[in-house]
């Protein structure tokens, strides 16, 4: 039975899956297949897999990404504890080996190995608090990010019904210049809205407009009022209407988070 070589990566000793089957001389396939079956017992369990295996692949020599596990201290016991006879005993009596041989060497020797591993991990420890700091402030500014597009939404659907024209008018440019703020994102935010209205409600703007148009025509005979006269006009002559433009509106200004 041959050797077992232990790696140190970050800190943690692992074996890899492919020396343990070299090692008891047992088909790789088949011990992955039984480290899937312990792992699926220990997720069962609620129990840290991380504290046995650690998946992951390697590549043969054709090139093949090929699935392996690194298996620590823990997972080693838990092999070994599996199999039987003298292949169960020398195994176990070899990484037991192999693992207290790593744990010596990375131990200090002297006084100035121990203070460069406690600078390391105050250094380490250090890392930990930024990153967590750093997490915090992003989590507080994602916080009030939220809150603020909240009240914005409270604002949009506390929108005046009495001062509709006015307000409805001022979501519109604001989503607008959300869309680039040109004359053509300007039009195409309001023939979106009346567009909308009349799948919606049946509206038939361009009809009402023109019959609109023409009753003023005919009882003013005056034609710059009727140029005047906007598809928002023909919306305020219909309550119903009103109501469903408003909505409208609010919806698109949160679609695109104006208030």
């Amino acid at each position: 039975m041959k050797d077992i070589t232990v790696m140190n990566q970050n800190g943690r000793l692992l074996v890899d899956s492919r020396d343990v089957s070299a090692m008891v001389e047992k088909e790789h396939r088949h011990l992955l297949r039984d480290i899937r079956n312990y792992i699926e017992v220990l997720a069962e369990s609620k129990i840290g897999l991380s504290d046995f295996f650690l998946g992951g692949t390697y590549e043969d020599s054709t090139g093949r990404k090929l699935p392996r596990y690194l298996l620590t201290k823990q997972g080693c016991e838990m092999v070994g504890n599996k199999m039987t006879g003298e292949k169960g005993i020398v195994f176990t009596a070899k990484y037991v080996q192999a693992f207290n041989r790593m744990e010596l060497e990375l131990k200090p020797t002297c006084i100035e190995d121990l203070i460069i591993m406690q600078a390391q991990a105050m250094k380490d420890v250090k890392l930990q608090l930024e990153q967590v700091t750093t997490k915090a402030t992003e989590a507080e500014n994602k916080a009030v990010e939220v809150q603020q597009e909240v009240q914005a939404m409270r604002d949009i659907v506390a929108l005046n019904p009495n001062s509709w024209r006015n307000e409805v008018n001022s979501l519109i440019n604001k989503i607008a210049r959300v869309r680039g703020a040109t004359a053509q994102a300007y039009r195409e935010v309001r023939e979106e809205s009346y567009k909308l209205l009349d799948q919606r409600a049946g509206a038939k703007l361009n009809i009402r407009l023109t019959n609109r148009r023409r009753k003023v025509l005919e009882e003013t005979g005056s034609k710059s009022r009727v140029d005047k006269l906007t598809k928002v006009d023909v919306i305020a002559d219909d309550k119903r209407l009103t109501e469903v433009y408003i909505a409208i509106v609010k919806e698109m200004a949160i679609k695109y988070k104006v208030a």
